[in-house]
């Protein structure tokens, strides 16, 4: 599976990053590829290519702010989770990821 993401909190700093590290790993342990763009204080970072984002099966957007550029992902699967549901149950979050999939596939 092939997952796309946004990672952003309030203040755009600490749990925008733990929730970005916390997903790749998840996925990473589950097999699954998945990237994870950030925007926080400094702007956006690891920013998805318009290529990565139509080769997703589904998009996770961990976010508690307004993000910028959230029309790319019209037409996409999405799970939106407050940045803490990424953090404390990452595992928990891409298993639904897979449910979502597998039902629409």
């Amino acid at each position: 599976m092939k997952i796309v993401g946004v990672a952003a909190c309030t203040v755009g700093i600490a749990h925008t990053y733990i929730a970005q590290e916390k997903l790749e790993n998840a996925a990473k342990k589950a097999g699954y590829e998945m990237k994870v763009e950030t925007q926080g204080t400094i702007g956006i970072e690891n920013k998805l290519t318009q290529e990565e984002i139509d080769q997703a099966d589904i998009v996770i957007l961990a976010i508690d702010v307004k993000i910028s550029g959230r029309e790319r992902f019209d037409g996409k699967r999405i799970i939106q989770v407050p940045t803490e549901v990424a953090v404390k149950s990452p595992n928990k979050l891409l298993e639904k990821a897979q449910e979502v999939v597998t039902q629409k596939a």
